[in-house]
This record gives structure tokens, C-alpha cells and sequence, in this order.
């Protein structure tokens, strides 16, 4: 049931990575002029442009690792990623621990470029691959009844520097509506740039849904559970008044300690004018899925 979205950006849109560095090369030694073929080969469909790899991959949040940018990229390499196993339960018809490659199997991997903005009013452009969240929880058989996804993070403190800080209660938990779960946005990710996700970018099996604050995309999913109640989340549970259990992205609600209205883009330069921060991140065909709710409030 794959191919329920049509992406306007394809693999086709994404420079691999290769010429990332050989167009940043030329454009420097011609002073910035554009070139043509180069320049438009970088350019998504819709005009958004992919980040670099370097950029991707080397400026992230995974607080196990650290709370610095870099840490990440700097401690995740001691991380075992395989075997990887995702234990489906709760309210499911077929509950068990599914093997990574046996998941993967019965999947269509598509490519997603997509947004994605922190809630610290940064941003970037991703260029996924992955599978509908929605194929995986049919395969498990979603029972009547429920109403939210829940999802936990690997927990390795050998391996995991970062957890020996209380900056959150550990493991990482997130959770989603099951509407929102099979919304066909939400993806399980897989890679970017057509290479396997790397550790400090949530290897080898991540949660990416694009309208919302990047905290939502758990990272490392390790358990997938349905239940009939709103699953606790980990920064909802260490300060609610700074971060909802939607976290959608919003311009008009203000974190309480800063605006919301604008982001920075990475890779924009030092220079670089902030730009005004989307509704939904630019992805309105979610909009239905909160009708009559109040969206001027931090939910």
C-alpha cells in the first residue's frame, strides 16, 4: 500500500553527494556566479535545495550522544545497529519482535525530500528514504479500538554516552495519533542520499514526520506500541509548558522563550536572512487532521 503520496521531488532533484563538494568548488572559483546545470541539478521540484551530507549528518539533536551538535557525529559510531529488532505490541493483532531485514523485505522503500525544522527555529531539507509508518503497523494488524502510536528509543548506556546526563528521563518515548501515524507523510526512515541513515541521524530505523518539531522524529526505534490512551512523550514529561504532545509547527505560538515566526537555515551562511517559518512546515494536506482543534495554543 505504498505510493499513497506523490512527492514533487524525486531521487532525480538530490545531488549525490559526490558533487556536492565538486559544485561548491566551481561555484567558489567563480566567484558565486551561477551555473547553470550544477546549480539546478542541487534544486528540488519545488524549489527547495537538499542539504549537503556534511551538513545533515553533522549538525543533529540525539541527546544520548550529548547535547552538543557535533556530539552525535562524534560518539554514535559505538552504537550496534545489527541485529536490529522492533518490538510491535499493545494493541495489535500480530504482536512479536520483527526483525529489521524481515521488515524490510515486505516494504517499498520511496524517496522523501522533506523539510525539517527544530523547535529551536532551525531547518534544513533531508532527502529520506523509507517506508510508510502505515505499511508497518497494517502488517502488525492495528485492532479496533486504538487511538495513538507509541515509540521508545534504544537504550544503551554503554554505549550511549549521553544518558549518564539527567537532561531527560531515559529511554526516549514519543508518540503520535494513529491518524497522524497513517498520515502518508509519516515515514520510517531508512537513508539519506540513498545511504544507509547514519547512528547520529537515528540508524538504522527512525520516525520522520515533516509538519512537526523535529523532536517528534524519534530516532533508533527499538519498540512500537498501540494503545486506546495519549502516550506519554519525553520532552512533554520534562517541561509541558515549553513542549506539547502535537508539536506541530506553528509561527503564531511562540515557544515561551523564543519566537517561532522565523528560522535559520542551516547551510545559509553567516549572512544569511532568516526566512518566515511555514504553517505545518509547508505541508497543508494536514490540515483536516485538526479541524476543531485550537491551534493558537501550545497542545
Amino acid at each position: 500500500m505504498a505510493h499513497r503520496w506523490t512527492n514533487t521531488m524525486t531521487a532525480r532533484d538530490v545531488t549525490a553527494e559526490r558533487h556536492w563538494l565538486n559544485r561548491r568548488q566551481i561555484m567558489a572559483g567563480l566567484g558565486g556566479l551561477a551555473v547553470a546545470g550544477l546549480a539546478g541539478r542541487a534544486q528540488a521540484a519545488d524549489g527547495l535545495t537538499p542539504n549537503s551530507w556534511e551538513e545533515i549528518t553533522n549538525y543533529n539533536n540525539y541527546y544520548e550522544f550529548g547535547t552538543g551538535k557535533e556530539d552525535p557525529a562524534r560518539y554514535a559510531g559505538d552504537l550496534t545497529i545489527a541485529p536490529w529488532s522492533v518490538q510491535i505490541d499493545g494493541m495489535v493483532d500480530r504482536p512479536g519482535a520483527y526483525g529489521l531485514d524481515d521488515i524490510l523485505s515486505k516494504m517499498t522503500i520511496e524517496e522523501r525530500i522533506y523539510r525539517f525544522r527544530c523547535v529551536e527555529a532551525w531547518s534544513m531539507v533531508v532527502p529520506w528514504s523509507g517506508f510508510e509508518l502505515a505499511d508497518l503497523l497494517e502488517m502488525a494488524g492495528v485492532q479496533s479500538g486504538a487511538t495513538h502510536v507509541a515509540f521508545e528509543t534504544v537504550l544503551r548506556p554503554d554505549e550511549m554516552p549521553g544518558v549518564s546526563r539527567n537532561v531527560l528521563e531515559w529511554p526516549y518515548v514519543e508518540g503520535l495519533r494513529l491518524d497522524e501515524a497513517m498520515h502518508p507523510l509519516t515515514i520510517m526512515a531508512t537513508g539519506i542520499y540513498g545511504r544507509d541513515i547514519p547512528r547520529q541521524n537515528g540508524a538504522p530505523l527512525r520516525l520522520v514526520v515533516p509538519w512537526k518539531y523535529g523532536y517528534k522524529s524519534i530516532k533508533s526505534v527499538v519498540r512500537v506500541t498501540l494503545t486506546d490512551k495519549e502516550p506519554p512523550t519525553s520532552w512533554n514529561k520534562a517541561n509541558a509548558r515549553e513542549y506539547g504532545f502535537y508539536s506541530n509547527v506553528n509561527p503564531t505560538v511562540d515557544h515561551p522563550r523564543w519566537s517561532q515566526a522565523t528560522e535559520r537555515e542551516i547551510g545559509g551562511g553567516l549572512f544569511a536572512k532568516r526566512k518566515p517559518t511555514l504553517v505545518f512546515n509547508g505541508y497543508d494536506e494536514v490540515a483536516s487532521l485538526y479541524e476543531g482543534m485550537d491551534l493558537t495554543v501550545n497542545h
